[in-house]
This record gives structure tokens, C-alpha cells and sequence, in this order.
């Protein structure tokens, strides 16, 4: 079976418990649709654990970009010109969610160091995925519905802070599937649940601010919430 989920944020007992819930094994393949880290304290051990297993996949989040920027640059020396103006958007950086992720990083071995850092490195902005016959999009999040539609103006940043328009199908005969957003900002009813439209998946749930995260079966549409 094909699963897809979102935004973990670090809540590692969440994603422990999902992969527990759908009886997650090695015949199955699970889509993590970025924002592994930052916020939450396990953004390291969902790494460590993703990066062990090859049927699991994960997308670039804005979260994940930043995080590899920041922690691979901690040994810039202090008299190199980048310094001054690092350091400040580092500060922000550990502000805006970051914390966490520095904290455990910095308490890794070395071996584990490099592992999150090339795993970090490794991540790509979508995959194109046909299940049962139907096509699938699957980003941590989508530019405007015109600009998504001359493929060749989107940058990769429009598919890690893109700015999605939920209220249009983009396409007729494919399925776009998202993170980024916490669905209750996209439809206050589906606040900690899974929202579907006009083509559309969106699958941040909000798990790290208090409600489950969230996953969905994309071969039988069964939604799945873990606490």
C-alpha cells in the first residue's frame, strides 16, 4: 500500500505510533511530504528512522531546507565575511522552530551528523506517482494554480513555500497532494483532519500543534490519525 503524510515537526512518539497504526512493513511505501523537523524534539530520531528505510521517501520542506543550510554551516569560522549576517539568520532561524533540531543535532556522533545532514541533502521538491491507475502530485506544497500550470516558471521554492490556491482544481486528471498548510486554515471543519477538494489532498493536520497526525492510504482513500 502507498501512504502519504506531512509535517511531522518532530512529534517522533506521532510517527512511531502511525507506522504502528497502518501496520507500516516492507511491501508498503510511505511519502513524507517534508517539515521533518523544527518545532518538535524528534525531528532527528524520524530522520534516523526514515533514513534507515528504503521504502520511505521524503520530500523538501521549507523546515527541511533551512535546517540543512544552518546545521551545515555550524563550523563557519568566525572570521569569514558570511559570519555576521549567519549568525543573525541563524538566531531567527532557532526562533522560528529551529531550536529543537539544533539541540539534537549537536548531541549526535559524528556518524549520525553526516547521516542527517547528506539525508537532509538528498531530498527532492515532488514525485509524480501513478496508484490504480490515477496520477498523484505530491509536493510539501504548490505555487498558484497559473503559474503550476506552465510548469517551466516554477522554481523549486514554489514547492516548499508555495502559496497553494485550494479553491481551484489545478488539474482534471490529476491528483495534487500537500503538506505545509494545517488543513483547519484551509476549512475550520477539518481542523486536525485530512481535507479533499477539487483535486486537491492537502495532509498537515497540525500534529505538532496539538492534533494528530494525519495519513492517507492513497490506494483505498482510508485516512489514518495518530496521537
Amino acid at each position: 500500500m502507498t501512504y502519504v503524510m506531512s509535517d511531522i515537526h518532530g512529534c517522533y512518539d506521532k510517527y512511531m505510533n502511525m507506522l504502528s497504526k497502518i501496520n507500516f512493513s516492507c511491501d508498503d511505501t510511505l511519502y513524507i511530504l517534508g517539515d521533518v523537523v523544527d518545532r518538535g524534539n524528534g525531528g532527528m530520531k524520524v530522520i534516523l528512522d526514515a533514513a534507515a528505510r528504503e521504502n520511505v521517501i521524503t520530500l523538501k520542506g521549507n523546515h527541511d531546507h533551512e535546517a540543512y543550510v544552518f546545521l551545515k554551516n555550524l563550523t563557519m569560522p568566525i572570521d569569514d565575511p558570511r559570519a555576521c549576517e549567519f549568525a543573525s539568520v541563524f538566531r531567527m532561524w532557532l526562533s522560528d522552530g529551529g531550536n529543537p533540531t539544533y539541540e539534537s543535532f549537536i548531541k549526535l556522533c559524528d556518524s549520525e551528523k553526516e547521516t542527517v545532514l547528506s539525508y537532509l541533502n538528498s531530498l527532492p521538491v515532488f514525485e509524480e506517482i501513478v496508484i490504480c491507475g490515477r496520477k498523484y502530485f505530491l509536493a510539501h506544497t504548490v505555487p498558484e494554480r497559473e503559474k503550476m500550470l506552465d510548469f517551466d516558471r516554477c522554481r523549486i521554492s514554489d514547492f516548499i513555500i508555495g502559496e497553494p490556491e485550494y479553491d481551484k482544481t489545478y488539474f482534471e486528471d490529476t491528483v495534487i497532494v500537500t503538506g505545509h498548510t494545517p488543513t483547519e486554515l484551509i476549512d475550520k471543519s477539518r481542523a486536525g483532519k485530512i481535507w479533499s477538494k477539487n483535486n486537491h489532498i492537502a495532509v498537515d493536520c497540525g500534529a505538532v500543534f496539538g492534533n494528530p497526525l494525519g495519513c492517507i492510504c492513497l490506494e483505498s482513500g482510508e485516512e489514518f490519525y495518530a496521537d
